[in-house]
Protein backbone atom coordinates (compact mmCIF):
# COMPACT_ATOMS: atom_id res chain seq x y z
CA UNK A 1 0.00 0.00 0.00
CA UNK A 2 0.98 3.61 -0.53
CA UNK A 3 0.91 6.12 2.32
CA UNK A 4 1.28 9.70 1.06
CA UNK A 5 0.27 12.06 3.87
CA UNK A 6 -0.25 15.69 2.89
CA UNK A 7 -1.39 16.98 6.25
CA UNK A 8 -4.62 18.63 7.20
CA UNK A 9 -3.82 22.14 6.07
CA UNK A 10 -3.03 21.30 2.46
CA UNK A 11 -6.00 18.96 2.06
CA UNK A 12 -8.48 21.32 3.71
CA UNK A 13 -7.19 24.32 1.75
CA UNK A 14 -7.84 22.57 -1.57
CA UNK A 15 -11.29 21.40 -0.48
CA UNK A 16 -12.35 24.83 0.71
CA UNK A 17 -10.91 26.59 -2.34
CA UNK A 18 -13.31 24.94 -4.79
CA UNK A 19 -15.99 24.20 -2.19
CA UNK A 20 -17.05 21.03 -4.00
CA UNK A 21 -16.55 17.41 -2.98
CA UNK A 22 -17.75 14.75 -5.40
CA UNK A 23 -19.19 11.72 -3.60
CA UNK A 24 -18.51 8.70 -5.80
CA UNK A 25 -20.73 5.63 -5.42
CA UNK A 26 -19.75 3.63 -8.48
CA UNK A 27 -20.57 0.11 -9.63
CA UNK A 28 -17.00 -0.81 -10.54
CA UNK A 29 -13.34 0.19 -10.25
CA UNK A 30 -13.29 1.47 -13.83
CA UNK A 31 -16.44 3.55 -13.42
CA UNK A 32 -15.12 5.14 -10.23
CA UNK A 33 -11.87 6.03 -11.94
CA UNK A 34 -13.61 7.60 -14.94
CA UNK A 35 -15.91 9.63 -12.67
CA UNK A 36 -12.89 10.89 -10.72
CA UNK A 37 -11.14 11.87 -13.95
CA UNK A 38 -14.22 13.74 -15.16
CA UNK A 39 -14.53 15.56 -11.83
CA UNK A 40 -10.87 16.58 -11.85
CA UNK A 41 -11.29 18.07 -15.31
CA UNK A 42 -14.32 20.00 -14.08
CA UNK A 43 -12.48 21.73 -11.26
CA UNK A 44 -13.79 19.66 -8.36
CA UNK A 45 -11.61 20.20 -5.31
CA UNK A 46 -11.95 16.69 -3.91
CA UNK A 47 -13.41 13.28 -4.67
CA UNK A 48 -14.68 10.89 -2.03
CA UNK A 49 -14.53 7.19 -2.86
CA UNK A 50 -17.18 5.58 -0.69
CA UNK A 51 -16.75 2.15 0.83
CA UNK A 52 -19.86 1.03 -1.03
CA UNK A 53 -17.69 0.91 -4.18
CA UNK A 54 -16.39 -2.60 -4.92
CA UNK A 55 -12.73 -2.96 -3.89
CA UNK A 56 -12.77 0.62 -2.58
CA UNK A 57 -9.32 0.40 -0.98
CA UNK A 58 -7.81 -0.70 -4.30
CA UNK A 59 -9.57 2.18 -6.08
CA UNK A 60 -8.19 4.67 -3.57
CA UNK A 61 -4.66 3.27 -3.90
CA UNK A 62 -4.80 3.50 -7.70
CA UNK A 63 -6.25 7.02 -7.79
CA UNK A 64 -3.81 8.26 -5.13
CA UNK A 65 -1.00 7.58 -7.60
CA UNK A 66 -2.84 8.73 -10.71
CA UNK A 67 -4.34 11.98 -9.38
CA UNK A 68 -1.55 12.98 -7.00
CA UNK A 69 -1.33 16.76 -6.80
CA UNK A 70 -4.36 17.35 -9.01
CA UNK A 71 -7.23 16.70 -6.63
CA UNK A 72 -7.73 15.77 -2.98
CA UNK A 73 -8.70 12.12 -2.57
CA UNK A 74 -10.83 10.91 0.30
CA UNK A 75 -12.61 7.86 1.64
CA UNK A 76 -16.33 7.91 2.44
CA UNK A 77 -18.85 5.74 4.28
CA UNK A 78 -16.10 4.90 6.76
CA UNK A 79 -17.72 3.28 9.80
CA UNK A 80 -14.75 2.32 11.94
CA UNK A 81 -11.06 3.05 12.59
CA UNK A 82 -9.94 -0.19 10.91
CA UNK A 83 -11.43 0.93 7.59
CA UNK A 84 -10.08 4.46 8.07
CA UNK A 85 -6.56 3.14 8.57
CA UNK A 86 -6.74 0.98 5.44
CA UNK A 87 -7.93 3.97 3.43
CA UNK A 88 -5.23 6.28 4.79
CA UNK A 89 -2.47 3.76 4.11
CA UNK A 90 -3.83 3.41 0.57
CA UNK A 91 -3.52 7.18 0.07
CA UNK A 92 -6.77 8.75 1.30
CA UNK A 93 -6.22 12.38 2.32
CA UNK A 94 -9.48 12.79 4.25
CA UNK A 95 -12.07 10.50 5.83
CA UNK A 96 -15.86 10.90 5.83
CA UNK A 97 -18.38 9.01 7.98
CA UNK A 98 -22.20 9.04 8.00
CA UNK A 99 -22.07 9.58 11.78
CA UNK A 100 -19.46 10.32 14.43
CA UNK A 101 -17.24 7.47 15.56
CA UNK A 102 -14.86 8.76 18.27
CA UNK A 103 -12.32 5.99 17.65
CA UNK A 104 -12.16 6.92 13.96
CA UNK A 105 -11.72 10.57 14.94
CA UNK A 106 -8.75 9.64 17.14
CA UNK A 107 -7.23 7.51 14.38
CA UNK A 108 -7.48 10.34 11.84
CA UNK A 109 -6.01 12.84 14.30
CA UNK A 110 -3.13 10.43 14.86
CA UNK A 111 -2.33 10.45 11.14
CA UNK A 112 -3.03 14.19 10.76
CA UNK A 113 -5.88 13.45 8.33
CA UNK A 114 -9.09 15.56 8.19
CA UNK A 115 -12.13 13.76 9.58
CA UNK A 116 -15.66 14.69 8.50
CA UNK A 117 -18.40 12.85 10.40
CA UNK A 118 -22.09 13.25 9.69
CA UNK A 119 -24.41 15.11 12.06
CA UNK A 120 -28.15 15.80 12.02
CA UNK A 121 -28.62 17.75 15.26
CA UNK A 122 -26.79 20.62 16.94
CA UNK A 123 -25.76 18.23 19.72
CA UNK A 124 -24.18 15.89 17.17
CA UNK A 125 -22.41 18.84 15.51
CA UNK A 126 -20.96 19.92 18.85
CA UNK A 127 -19.88 16.39 19.78
CA UNK A 128 -18.13 16.02 16.42
CA UNK A 129 -16.29 19.30 16.92
CA UNK A 130 -15.25 18.26 20.43
CA UNK A 131 -13.78 15.06 18.95
CA UNK A 132 -11.64 17.15 16.61
CA UNK A 133 -13.69 16.96 13.40
CA UNK A 134 -12.27 19.47 10.92
CA UNK A 135 -15.49 19.72 8.94
CA UNK A 136 -18.87 18.37 10.07
CA UNK A 137 -20.98 16.77 7.36
CA UNK A 138 -24.60 17.92 7.52
CA UNK A 139 -26.36 14.65 6.74
CA UNK A 140 -28.84 13.82 5.36
CA UNK A 141 -28.90 17.20 3.64
CA UNK A 142 -32.10 16.57 1.70
CA UNK A 143 -34.00 16.31 4.98
CA UNK A 144 -32.26 19.06 6.96
CA UNK A 145 -31.99 21.77 4.28
CA UNK A 146 -29.99 25.06 4.21
CA UNK A 147 -32.05 26.43 7.12
CA UNK A 148 -30.38 23.87 9.40
CA UNK A 149 -26.93 25.25 8.57
CA UNK A 150 -28.05 28.81 9.24
CA UNK A 151 -29.63 27.78 12.54
CA UNK A 152 -26.51 25.93 13.74
CA UNK A 153 -24.21 28.79 12.75
CA UNK A 154 -26.10 31.17 15.06
CA UNK A 155 -24.89 29.60 18.35
CA UNK A 156 -21.84 27.93 16.73
CA UNK A 157 -20.40 30.43 14.22
CA UNK A 158 -17.08 28.58 14.42
CA UNK A 159 -18.60 25.37 13.04
CA UNK A 160 -17.36 24.30 9.59
CA UNK A 161 -20.33 22.61 7.95
CA UNK A 162 -20.60 20.70 4.68
CA UNK A 163 -23.98 19.35 3.55
CA UNK A 164 -24.13 16.06 1.69
CA UNK A 165 -27.33 14.81 0.08
CA UNK A 166 -29.92 16.99 -1.57
CA UNK A 167 -27.39 19.49 -2.95
CA UNK A 168 -28.34 20.45 -6.51
CA UNK A 169 -27.28 23.04 -9.05
CA UNK A 170 -30.45 24.93 -8.22
CA UNK A 171 -29.89 25.14 -4.46
CA UNK A 172 -26.10 25.01 -4.03
CA UNK A 173 -26.00 28.79 -3.72
CA UNK A 174 -28.49 28.64 -0.83
CA UNK A 175 -26.31 26.15 1.02
CA UNK A 176 -23.22 28.35 0.64
CA UNK A 177 -25.03 31.55 1.62
CA UNK A 178 -26.44 29.79 4.69
CA UNK A 179 -22.86 29.29 5.91
CA UNK A 180 -21.61 26.01 4.42
CA UNK A 181 -17.85 25.96 3.83
CA UNK A 182 -18.26 23.38 1.06
CA UNK A 183 -20.82 20.93 -0.31
CA UNK A 184 -20.75 17.21 -1.02
CA UNK A 185 -22.57 16.18 -4.19
CA UNK A 186 -23.25 12.61 -5.28
CA UNK A 187 -25.79 11.47 -7.85
CA UNK A 188 -26.81 15.05 -8.69
CA UNK A 189 -23.34 15.37 -10.20
CA UNK A 190 -22.39 11.85 -11.27
CA UNK A 191 -25.68 10.21 -12.41
CA UNK A 192 -24.76 10.33 -16.11
CA UNK A 193 -21.95 7.83 -15.45
CA UNK A 194 -24.59 5.08 -15.59
CA UNK A 195 -25.06 5.79 -19.30
CA UNK A 196 -21.34 6.27 -19.96
CA UNK A 197 -21.66 10.04 -20.36
CA UNK A 198 -18.67 11.29 -18.41
CA UNK A 199 -18.32 14.58 -20.30
CA UNK A 200 -21.60 15.71 -18.76
CA UNK A 201 -20.07 15.22 -15.31
CA UNK A 202 -17.20 17.54 -16.23
CA UNK A 203 -19.63 20.14 -17.59
CA UNK A 204 -21.88 19.93 -14.54
CA UNK A 205 -18.90 20.12 -12.16
CA UNK A 206 -17.82 23.40 -13.77
CA UNK A 207 -21.33 24.76 -13.27
CA UNK A 208 -21.32 23.76 -9.60
CA UNK A 209 -17.95 25.45 -9.05
CA UNK A 210 -19.19 28.64 -10.73
CA UNK A 211 -22.38 28.66 -8.64
CA UNK A 212 -20.30 28.31 -5.49
CA UNK A 213 -18.07 31.24 -6.55
CA UNK A 214 -21.14 33.37 -7.23
CA UNK A 215 -22.61 32.56 -3.83
CA UNK A 216 -19.33 33.47 -2.20
CA UNK A 217 -19.30 36.77 -4.06
CA UNK A 218 -16.13 35.93 -5.99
Amino acid sequence: MTFMPTGKIEALTKILASGLVSVIRAESHDQAERIADACAQGGVGAVEITYTVPRATSVIEHLAKKLSGNIVLGAGTVLDPETARMAILAGAQFVVSPALNPQTARLCNRYNIPYMPGAATIREVLEAMECGADIVKVFPGEILGPAFVKAVKAPLPQASLMPTGGVTLANVGEWIKAGSVAVGVGSNLTASAKTGDFSSITHLARQFVEKIKEARGL
